[in-house]
């Protein structure tokens, strides 16, 4: 019999090996305390090409107490990179999805019935390394002076309140992110639930040489030479700590997952009813394409099972670029906002040994982000809305822009922080009055790293609730109550410089203010 969020118990033996690995067989113990794999046993053939680099990521991966999850996860990843497997979805192959069920078309006063039952999960194992952060990224303030994480609470204690839900919250950190989040929680002890942890970690892998995909070594500080295996990581790590049997214990029978860096992403109970009504195992927010979503992952339908798939651009063969990017042809694409059924997962879980078997996403960096002249590695991820070509009759939903608020950029934070959006009590984040689209801003690099960034705009942002476009070149500095109307781009003649307080830059401005 199996265990919800465990493996089945008469599986815990050396002799049991999951298929996709290979014959030879090599035990990895679950480190002590570990939880929903304990005893498992994850196989692969030394025999096979390229097996040198996968044993000694292993044994590292054992030595810092790794999850046999987890590891057996990497395992399939690095065969499938060895293998040179490229994930391709072939156009030819795929059918486009013509329409979904629209949120704006559901009873907006449903039964919060739903939403009692579910939990969040916020994916918060990013650092904010494009950004120059050595810290969580939801720890950066985005507006009043509030974080990402501060704005997050708010939206669940108001959402609490309006349906008398449990509505408990939980990060999914990285080694890296925990301990920071862990602190900037001890502000809210009213967001404990009992029973409950406040976070749970991802799982860690080397970062592998590109050129041998041997574990890299940096001596320098060997922190580098770890990273998190992207937030497909999600479904190993839910497996390995045990919650899904916990959180079905306490009563919660679905979850609401989305990234702790879209302040768009909030505990709807429209959707919550939707899902529960839906009976899916698996559904994923989903929003239209337009022009500047060309190069974003879109949502198909494979033609071979009928299942709806995820397709991003390094799963697409350059024969098919223009298929890719043909925004009528492939209407939506993925707000990565994704709705599970815990008992559907767990089972799904248990019969995979905690690999639910996720497209390979090769990554090609430097071990110190910093420094562009250190080894090339390769990180291997996973995506975690990618899950959707895995379950049978998995659905997906339309949503408005309000749910897809992303910061991946100074540039998206300018924006944010700026008077083109408002902020409610209930920590809603919506477009200004009067706005449709949000402004595009483009920044040059300059203000790339949040430090940076801070110390260009003293006063705050500009106006940006005229703005259709702002594009910047060259190092300028901010005065106050500076505004932007139309389209303007400063060009970087007589840079550094500044842009002087209460200046007005309007349409087509191409030069100095």
């Amino acid at each position: 019999m199996s265990t919800v969020g465990g493996p089945p118990r008469n599986q815990h033996r050396r002799g049991r090996t999951p298929d996709f690995l290979g014959h030879r067989r090599v035990g990895l113990a679950t480190p002590a305390g570990g939880s929903g794999c304990t005893g498992r046993w994850v196989a692969y053939d030394r025999a096979m090409p390229g097996t040198d680099g996968l044993d000694r990521a292993v044994a590292a991966m054992e030595r810092v107490g790794v999850n046999a999850a987890a590891i057996g996860v990497f395992a399939r990843s690095y065969r499938a990179l060895a293998a040179g497997e490229t994930g391709l979805l072939a156009e030819s192959d795929l059918e486009p999805v013509e329409s979904l069920p629209r949120l704006a078309d559901l009873d907006p006063d449903p039964d919060p019935a739903a939403l009692t039952a579910t939990a969040v999960i916020k994916v918060n194992g990013g650092l904010g390394t494009s950004m120059g952060m050595d810290r969580a990224k939801s720890l950066l303030p985005v507006r009043d002076g509030k974080t990402f994480l501060d704005i997050t609470v708010t939206q669940v204690l108001a959402q609490r309140e309006r349906a008398g839900a449990r509505l408990p919250l939980l990060f999914m950190d990285s080694f890296r992110t925990g301990p920071d989040t862990l602190a900037a929680l001890q502000r809210y002890p009213e967001l404990a639930v009992s029973g409950l942890p406040a976070d749970f970690r991802q799982s860690q892998e080397p970062k592998l040489r590109a050129d041998d995909l041997t574990p890299v070594s940096w001596p320098a500080d060997p922190g580098l030479e770890w990273c998190p295996p992207g937030h497909g990581d999600l479904y190993a790590a839910l497996y390995a700590a045990g919650l899904l049997k916990t959180l079905r214990n306490k009563g919660f029978r679905y979850l609401f997952v989305a990234n702790s860096d879209n302040l768009g992403a909030w505990p709807d109970p429209r959707l919550a009813a939707w899902f529960a009504d839906s009976r899916r195992p698996f559904a994923a927010e989903y929003c239209q394409r337009t022009a500047a979503d060309r190069k974003g992952g879109h949502l198909a339908r494979r033609r071979s099972d009928g299942r709806l798939v995820l397709r991003e651009s390094a799963q697409t063969r350059p024969a098919d670029s223009a298929a890719f990017a043909d925004v009528h042809r492939h209407r939506f694409f993925n707000c990565n906002n994704l709705w599970l059924d815990v008992d559907a997962l767990a089972a799904r879980l248990a019969d995979t040994d905690g690999v639910l078997g996720l497209p390979v996403i090769r990554n090609l960096k430097t071990v110190d982000p910093t420094d562009r002249n250190s080894p090339q590695v390769i990180q291997i991820e996973t995506a975690m809305g990618a899950a959707i070509s895995v379950f049978d009759d998995a659905g997906a939903i339309e949503v408005d822009r309000s749910r897809f608020l992303p910061v991946k950029s100074t540039s998206d934070l300018l924006v944010l922080r700026s008077d083109a959006y408002d902020m409610s009590e209930a920590g809603r984040v919506t477009l200004a009055a009067g706005l449709t689209t949000a402004p595009l801003v483009d920044l040059d690099p300059v203000y790339a790293p949040i430090h940076d960034f801070d110390q260009r705009f003293p006063a705050g942002p500009p106006s940006l609730r005229g703005t259709r476009q702002l594009t910047v070149r060259g190092d300028w500095t901010f005065g106050t109550g500076v505004a932007v109307q139309g389209t303007v781009t400063l060009g970087p003649q007589g840079s550094p410089g500044t842009v002087a307080d209460g200046a007005r830059l309007g349409d087509d401005v191409q030069d100095t203010p």
